[in-house]
C-alpha cells in the first residue's frame, strides 16, 4: 500500500505502485506513473507524462515533468522517464522533451542529482552519474554513464561528451566535448592553489 500524506493532492488517474511514499503538500498529476518504493518529498510537483521507476528518492520542492522551457514548445505530448534508485534532491527541475528531438527526457539508474540541479528538455543522462549542487544542462545534452558534473557548471546542447571527462566548478561548455581537452574554471588564472 502507498503512504500518501493527507495534504498531498494525487490525481485519481495517476498510477502509484506499492510502497510509494508521497509527502505533505506534494502534487501528482494525472499522467504520472510512480514505481514501487519511490519517495516523493514535501511540496514536490510531479506532472506531465512522467514515468518514475522504483526506489527513487525525490527531495522536497522538486519540479518533475514540467513543460520544457523552449519557445518552440506548443503543448505537444512529450515525456520524462526516470529509471530506478536515483537520488534527486531538493529544488531540482527536470523537464519533459520536445518534438524537435525524440520527445523524451531520460534519466537512467543510480544517479545522484543534488540540490538546485536543472536538467532541461530532451536530455539523456546515463547511469551512475553525479550532478553537484547547481549544475545546469540545457536542452538536448547527453551525459554518459559515470560522469561527474560539478556545481555551477553549465552545459549547452552537447551531444558527444568524452566518457573519461569530469567537469569542474564554474566552468562551461558551449560546443561538443572533444576528447583530450580540459574544461576548467574561468577563475583558474587567479588561483594560487
Amino acid at each position: 500500500m502507498a503512504l500518501i500524506h493527507p495534504t498531498a493532492i494525487v490525481d485519481p488517474k495517476a498510477e502509484i505502485a506499492e510502497g510509494v511514499e508521497i509527502g505533505p503538500y506534494a502534487v501528482i498529476g494525472p499522467n504520472v506513473k510512480i514505481g514501487a518504493k519511490t519517495q516523493i518529498g514535501a511540496h514536490t510537483v510531479v506532472e506531465g507524462c512522467t514515468t518514475i521507476g522504483q526506489e527513487n528518492k525525490i527531495g522536497h520542492f522538486a519540479s518533475v515533468g514540467g513543460a520544457p522551457q523552449d519557445m518552440k514548445y506548443r503543448g505537444e505530448p512529450t515525456q520524462l522517464i526516470i529509471g530506478d534508485r536515483n537520488m534527486i534532491r531538493e529544488f531540482t527541475t527536470l523537464h519533459t522533451g520536445t518534438i524537435q528531438d525524440q520527445g523524451i527526457t531520460k534519466i537512467g539508474n543510480d544517479n545522484w542529482i543534488m540540490a538546485y540541479v536543472h536538467i532541461a528538455h530532451d536530455c539523456v543522462v546515463g547511469n551512475n552519474t553525479i550532478f553537484s549542487n547547481n549544475a545546469q544542462i540545457a536542452g538536448h545534452v547527453h551525459v554518459d554513464d559515470h560522469q561527474r558534473v560539478a556545481g555551477l557548471y553549465y552545459e549547452n546542447e552537447s551531444k558527444n561528451p568524452d566518457p573519461d571527462r569530469g567537469l569542474s566548478v564554474w566552468s562551461g561548455t558551449f560546443r561538443d566535448w572533444t576528447r583530450g581537452t580540459e574544461q576548467g574554471s574561468p577563475f583558474d588564472r587567479w588561483s594560487n592553489c
